[in-house]
């Protein structure tokens, strides 16, 4: 599964941070292999289709988020219906996306990467407003408080985690007592603040097609 990752961010030409800190040491395949896995045939000359370009622009947010190709389309296509009553279709699915839990544990630094947030949301490790959710997908709201279960603090998951949290910069819309390791949500995601290793607006092309 890992080596899987590391040939992702090297098919696609760009980090995609999937698996925490290795990404960001000189142990990244991608630092050290900085091309395609497999076979390294001739390329040929001229320009890639427009349809292979949103096809990667597509593939890298959906691998960059770790979703199903089934669960990134429905978010898509959730997103398209709403384009008369939204002002930027782009900003709206990067915050249905930013707002799914498993994003939020790895935003927050509860996690080193969205896969291992998904595991640890996944057996029930969070509380939200006081109440357990374990579902990845859960979309938080304005005011909404996430904590570590006061029982799962202990884990060896968590030992050094306050130490590495005094050197994590928070994203504006979320608030975070480094030393109560609880958080909130005081606002929304921004596409500026994201910035998404993708160009959104060929994704709608290639749903649209």
């Amino acid at each position: 599964m890992q080596y899987d990752q590391c040939k992702t961010c090297r098919r696609l030409g760009q980090k995609l941070f999937l698996k925490g800190d290795r990404c960001f040491s000189e142990k990244c395949a991608l630092t050290r292999r900085a091309y395609a896995p497999g076979p390294q045939k001739k390329r040929k000359g001229g320009t890639p289709s427009e349809y292979k370009k949103s096809l990667e622009e597509k593939q890298t947010l959906k691998k960059w988020y770790g979703l199903s190709e089934r669960q990134f389309k429905r978010y898509v296509s959730e997103t398209l219906e709403r384009m008369d009553k939204v002002d930027d279709v782009a900003a709206e699915l990067i915050r249905k996306l930013e707002k799914r839990l498993d994003n939020v544990i790895f935003r927050l630094g509860f996690a080193k990467s969205r896969a291992q947030a998904r595991q640890l949301v996944s057996h029930s490790y969070f509380l939200i407003n006081g109440k357990p959710v374990n579902i990845a997908s859960y979309q938080v709201k304005k005011d909404d408080v996430i904590a570590i279960k006061e029982h799962k603090k202990g884990k060896g998951i968590f030992k050094e985690l306050v130490n590495e949290l005094k050197r994590k910069e928070m994203p504006m819309w979320l608030s975070l007592d480094k030393n109560k390791l609880e958080a909130k949500t005081i606002g929304e995601p921004s596409l500026d603040e994201v910035k998404p290793p993708a160009e959104i607006s060929t994704i709608f092309e290639f749903y649209s097609r």
